[in-house]
């Protein structure tokens, strides 16, 4: 399991569950546009930002096989042809080429 620290959050009313891909991407310049370390809500890089296409910004996640009770925000996009995948960001390009793509159940609080 990766070591984020757990966002201390009350436990949602109710969650769905979804099998996505899940991928990460980091600040670097070639993964990004011209302003790598700001996300497409206007909000700043950091631990805990996630990508997602399918769902809307604010959007609470968890992927507790990966990431225990961790607590993700959605707060970037995609390229568009990405409809069922998470892209997890991370503070290195060699964190993220080591998470690699992998195949997990999000919770997405509803």
């Amino acid at each position: 399991m990766l070591s984020f620290q757990p966002v201390a959050d009350e436990p949602p009313a109710s969650t769905e569950v979804r099998k996505v891909t899940i991928t990460a991407y980091s600040s670097s310049p070639d993964e990004t546009d011209d302003t790598p370390f700001i996300t497409a809500s206007g909000s700043q890089t950091r631990h805990g930002v996630i990508a997602a296409n399918f769902l809307p910004f604010g959007a609470k996640v968890r992927i507790p096989k990966l990431f225990g009770g961790t607590v993700f925000t959605v707060e970037d996009r995609m390229h568009r042809r990405f409809t069922n995948r998470l892209d997890v960001w991370f503070p290195t390009k060699a964190e993220a080429q080591r998470f690699g793509l992998q195949y997990a159940e999000v919770e997405i609080e509803i």
